[in-house]
C-alpha cells in the first residue's frame, strides 16, 4: 500500500516539475519572438537550474518506488519536497508575469 502512495506522489511530482519546465520554456520563447524580450529571457535562464534539478530530483524519487518501504519513504520525502519546489517556483513566475485580460 505504501508502495502505491509512493508512486502517486512521485508521479504528481514529476508532473508539477515538467510543468515549470514547460511553462520556463513557453516564456522563454515568447520572449525571444518580441522585441525587448531580453530581461524575460534573462530571468529564464537563471530560473532553469531550479527547474532542472527539481525534475531530476522528482524522477529521481519515482526510481526509488522499485525499491521497499523504507526506499518508498524516502521516494515520499523527496517528491514532496521537489513537488513543492516546483510548484512555487512556477507560482512565483506566473505572478511577476502575469498580464492583465
Amino acid at each position: 500500500m505504501i508502495n502505491l502512495i509512493a508512486v502517486i506522489i512521485a508521479i504528481a511530482s514529476v508532473l508539477a516539475a515538467l510543468g515549470h519546465v514547460g511553462y520556463l520554456a513557453l516564456l522563454n520563447n515568447a520572449a525571444g519572438k518580441r522585441a525587448g524580450g531580453a530581461p524575460v529571457a534573462q530571468y529564464v535562464r537563471s530560473r532553469w537550474a531550479l527547474a532542472g534539478g527539481a525534475t531530476a530530483a522528482s524522477l529521481f524519487a519515482w526510481l526509488l518506488t522499485s525499491g521497499n518501504v523504507v526506499l518508498d519513504v524516502i521516494s515520499i520525502v523527496i517528491a514532496v519536497g521537489s513537488g513543492a519546489t516546483s510548484m512555487k517556483a512556477l507560482q512565483s513566475t506566473q505572478a511577476k508575469y502575469r498580464s492583465g485580460g
